[in-house]
């Protein structure tokens, strides 16, 4: 320009600021928060945008800068800056990615402005992912009160912890409102109701959402082959998988899926030919989970042989899932000698967990090895190694009812142990013949029968079905794997009493019916 007046030299200044704003920005969205602060530290005039973007910028990153957030934080505060609705945003959001939730909750809390949906959404998730239900949902409850639309981030947060917790009644609600807002066409919407109905044990609702997406995206079809794997469909889950690579790339989270359906059904070539593709084919390079997969896989199978082996020519040392599978696999082939390895890993990897002793202990008490049961149970003791206690839970109605082991808190005790009882009797005379070679305390074998009768999972069935309509499947969720005992005892519950019983324990989903399990015992093996 030959003449620069006023407006252009504005306009210069303008387009400096601007791209100092973007510059900024993009070095937060890449992860390189030294060089955003650099630039952000020789800007002078630092308004609310730029406050945001470098906030932002540490949310996203909150993990590797946490501390350096927080005082971050209190810079906003002396500067005057926290009550502007983008930085509150902000703030919350990365408090609530931390995990940090009364810091997430004050900072939205400072000024009514700042409880938007933005800032709601952001706390909403962070319960979520801190397991707090209860927490997230009061906050949803406060926006509905307040008159302000929940959006599709709101809903999807929400929905995700209904089937984290298998909240069907309330997941239920949530899709009606999605159908309400039209959320109900988005793709990722319903990747996350495939998800939800699958973990609360409506497999049929969950294909049914899946078959309506127009155009699955990379989400929707790892969702609906976790669900197949997780209910124990490999063969379903093969299915999924050859229409997966037809459009779609597989990726580390589809093997993962694949893999385990395999393993829950038994499907052990399969399993190693996908293993093997997974790099070759797919690129796809294996990592721990993997590889705990097919450790899995391999002991349900009773190939112990062939899963040390993988463990001894792996690139790294298998997670702890990888030794549980391999102790839980050795434990029922009765291999002693491996067992006691796999337990001494898995001490080493995790100290605190009562798994791998408690196993070892079963194992003793089978073989009648009373001294060494008592040796293990001191080592637990001196330790402060405390076995994880049984829980299961049943939805009837509004409300959530949870059972431990020879539990007799419920107001309704006394007709529970009453169905109890008569149960009892009836899959006995049905065929039903307890197994207490394992159970590991050396008493009478009729105490035995006893306290296996009163496994928290049969409290919560014997309760359902006192209290729930005749035509309704039962779900029962179980934080432990469910036990062989009662696993035999509910397929014979299910005969006697005519209904449909889905248990969803720490490992899958079992369809109990007319006597059957859809596992077809292959469980037994693990």
């Amino acid at each position: 320009m030959s003449e620069r007046n006023l407006v252009s030299w504005t306009a210069m200044v303008t387009g400096f600021s601007q791209n100092l704003h973007n510059l900024v920005d993009m070095y937060s969205k890449c992860g390189l928060m030294i060089n955003a602060y650099k630039v952000f530290q020789e800007m002078e005039g630092k308004d609310e945008v730029l406050w945001t973007a470098l906030i932002d910028g540490y949310a996203k990153n909150a993990l590797k800068v946490v501390n350096f957030g927080k005082c971050l934080h209190s810079v906003v505060v002396k500067k005057g800056f926290e009550l502007e609705i983008s930085v509150g945003n902000a703030l919350t959001d990365m408090y609530s990615k931390v995990g940090d939730m009364d810091s997430a909750s004050n900072v939205s809390g400072i000024d009514s402005g700042c409880r938007n949906i933005v800032s709601c959404s952001s706390l909403i998730d962070g319960y979520v992912e801190m397991d707090q239900m209860e927490e997230a949902f009061s906050v949803f409850v406060e926006l509905r009160r307040r008159g302000i639309e929940s959006n599709e981030f709101t809903f999807s947060s929400l929905i995700k912890a209904c089937a984290s917790e298998a909240a069907l009644e309330l997941g239920l609600q949530l899709h009606a409102q999605v159908i309400k807002f039209s959320f109900d066409g988005n793709p990722f919407f319903s990747s996350v109701l495939v998800d939800m109905y699958g973990k609360c044990g409506l497999l049929d609702d969950s294909i049914w959402v899946f078959d309506e997406i127009e155009n699955a995206t990379e989400i929707a079809w790892n969702s609906m082959l976790s669900v197949f794997a997780q209910h124990g469909l490999g063969k379903d889950a093969i299915e999924i998988f050859n229409r997966v690579k037809n459009g779609v790339e597989p990726n580390e989270v589809t093997f993962v899926s694949l893999l385990r359906g395999c393993s829950h059904s038994g499907l052990v070539e399969e399993g190693l030919s996908f293993f093997n593709a997974m790099e070759k084919t797919y690129g796809v390079v294996p990592r721990e989970e993997h590889y705990s997969c097919v450790i899995d896989l391999l002991g349900r199978a009773g190939q112990l042989k062939e899963a040390e082996e993988l463990i001894n020519k792996m690139p790294f040392e298998p997670n702890a899932f990888g030794w549980c599978s391999f102790l839980g696999a050795c434990k029922i082939y009765g291999d002693k000698e491996r067992c006691k390895l796999a337990a001494e890993k898995l001490i080493q990897l995790e100290p605190e967990n009562s798994g791998a002793p408690v196993l070892l202990s079963n194992i003793y008490a089978k073989e009648q090895q009373w001294e060494d049961v008592r040796t293990l149970r001191k080592m637990m003791q001196d330790g402060n190694v405390k076995k994880l206690p049984g829980y299961s839970w049943v939805d009837v109605g509004n409300k959530t009812h949870i059972f431990g082991v020879e539990d007799r808190s419920h107001p309704q005790k006394k007709a529970i142990y009453e169905k109890l009882d008569a149960l009892s009797d009836q899959i006995k005379k049905a065929g039903y013949a307890p197994c207490t070679d394992s159970f590991p305390l050396d008493m009478d074998v009729s105490m035995k029968e006893k306290m296996l009768q009163h496994h928290s999972e049969r409290i919560a069935i014997a309760f359902a079905l006192i209290s729930m309509p005749s035509g309704k499947p039962i779900i029962v969720k179980k934080n432990l794997r469910v036990c062989m005992n009662c696993h035999s005892a509910i397929k014979y519950i299910s005969k006697v009493v005519r209904r449909k019983i889905l248990v969803r324990d720490n490992s899958r989903f079992h369809h109990f019916s007319d006597g059957l399990c859809s596992c077809g015992d292959f469980w037994l093996r693990f």
